[in-house]
């Protein structure tokens, strides 16, 4: 389970009935509410605190019974803008989180239906547990009796445990591509998506790139003007909602985090993108699968990892018996040596893990492996080979024999031909 209710069985128990349908067929969805205070520490100064508490998302109209009515609920009454419909997967994929938005000093009645200048904003942001997406959608709270008894010292609303808190979502924000990874050379798309609840909405609309502490300007759009600076955005898809920023061929300097913002006047919204460039390492023996060696002699065997990036790889090398009836693990060869890393003109790296194979008659059988462990990769790679080793004397012995062989066909093909020459010479005699 994703949200956690002490002792609350009804909330786990309607949790666990609807966690395999859809969103779009549920009419609750168990949330945290993450409420803030203020306290004055040692110094003097004003620090926020978080509180969470929990709550319930219910979707339906002003007069619908509560689902459950022990806890504080987020009515979100129908609109233009549902964030269910961007919501792919079940509701046990879901990770829901209220909390308060602030609209920075900015007062200004929202241009939608039945708002209100003292209107209070919500944030609604739902993330999928396995970083498929994230989507945050403005909840707009009209209080009732607009007076000084709903506002706390903050001069924000009370939210009280059970409260039902009527909205009305009137924008959403969202990305499919909360994160990353990409290789070199790629062409890759970012997602950012956007909805709002009324036409001819004032929007503007940026792509920033945080890197190593320096944020750059890649596009900016505002339909005031109607004018764009930068590239990657489709201007024309803007009108459908679609922000998502094209990169088209991946380098290092796209590696960072891309920020996608959406603002319309008084609600700002945006989301961080990670993207990280991920090539995995291409593995090599200087040994083919079948090595044979004699008793004594001496082989070095190298391991090469090549092309991968980012930095850190893991390379070792393992000594396993193939002996039928063998259970033990694979030994960690301790005697490898490595190389320094290789810096490539494309930016990636390589990494050389070496020994020097001196075997005996009792290491013949074993296959020795060389396991390479990246980031970029789900598996390590593994390359091996099978080890055989033979006497010297015994080979000495196979060599001779051959050399013995080829000699002596040698000397009687060389006989064959003088007495063939003989044989000839003799026909050509006159009697």
């Amino acid at each position: 389970m994703i949200w956690i209710f002490g002792g609350l069985l009804p909330v786990l128990f309607f949790t666990a009935v609807v966690s395999s349908q859809s969103v779009h067929e549920v009419p609750w969805l168990p949330c945290q509410f993450v409420d803030e205070y203020f306290v004055t520490n040692e110094e003097g100064h004003k620090e926020t605190k978080y509180h969470h508490r929990d709550a319930g998302l219910q979707f339906g109209q002003l007069g619908d019974s509560l689902v459950h009515s022990d806890l504080i609920t987020f009515l979100v009454t129908a609109s233009k803008v549902d964030m269910r419909r961007y919501v792919k997967g079940g509701v046990d994929t879901l990770q829901c989180e209220v909390r308060r938005h602030s609209t920075e000093g900015i007062q200004m009645r929202w241009p939608g239906l039945g708002a209100q200048e003292h209107d209070v904003w919500f944030t609604c942001t739902l993330r999928h547990t396995e970083g498929l997406f994230v989507i945050t959608t403005f909840l707009r709270h009209s209080p009732s009796v607009p007076n000084d008894m709903q506002l706390d010292s903050e001069q924000r609303i009370s939210v009280e445990d059970k409260d039902t808190i009527s909205t009305t979502a009137v924008m959403v924000v969202l990305s499919n591509t909360p994160s990353v990874d990409v290789g070199l050379m790629k062409e890759q798309t970012l997602n950012c998506e956007y909805a709002v609840d009324h036409k001819s909405a004032h929007l503007t609309v940026e792509w920033r790139l945080q890197r190593r502490g320096d944020r750059t300007k890649l596009f900016s759009y505002s339909s005031r003007t109607g004018k764009s600076e930068g590239t990657g955005v489709s201007v024309k898809a803007l009108s459908r909602g679609d922000a998502s920023l094209k990169i088209p061929l991946t380098k290092h300097a796209s590696e960072g985090t891309y920020i996608c913002s959406v603002y319309v006047p008084p609600l700002y919204g945006s989301h961080d993108i990670s993207l990280q460039i991920m090539e995995p390492p291409r593995v090599s023996l200087t040994v083919s699968s079948e090595l044979s060696l004699v008793v004594g002699a001496e082989q070095k065997v190298l391991c090469e990892a090549t092309g991968y990036y980012p930095l850190d790889v893991h390379i070792e090398w393992l000594k396993e018996s193939l002996t039928p009836g063998t259970s033990r693990m694979p030994e960690v060869l301790k005697v490898v040596m490595f190389s320094s890393h290789r810096h490539h003109m494309d930016g990636t790296y390589s990494l050389s893990a070496f020994f020097l194979l001196k075997p005996t008659l009792q290491d013949s059988g074993y296959r020795y492996t060389c396991r390479v462990s990246h980031v970029a990769l789900r598996v390590p790679i593994r390359k091996s080979f099978t080890l055989s080793v033979t006497e010297e004397s015994s080979v000495l012995w196979y060599v001779f024999a051959v050399g013995f062989i080829v000699a002596m066909i040698g000397i009687l093909c060389l006989l064959l031909s003088k007495l063939h020459t003989v044989r000839e010479a003799n026909k050509r005699k006159p009697y």
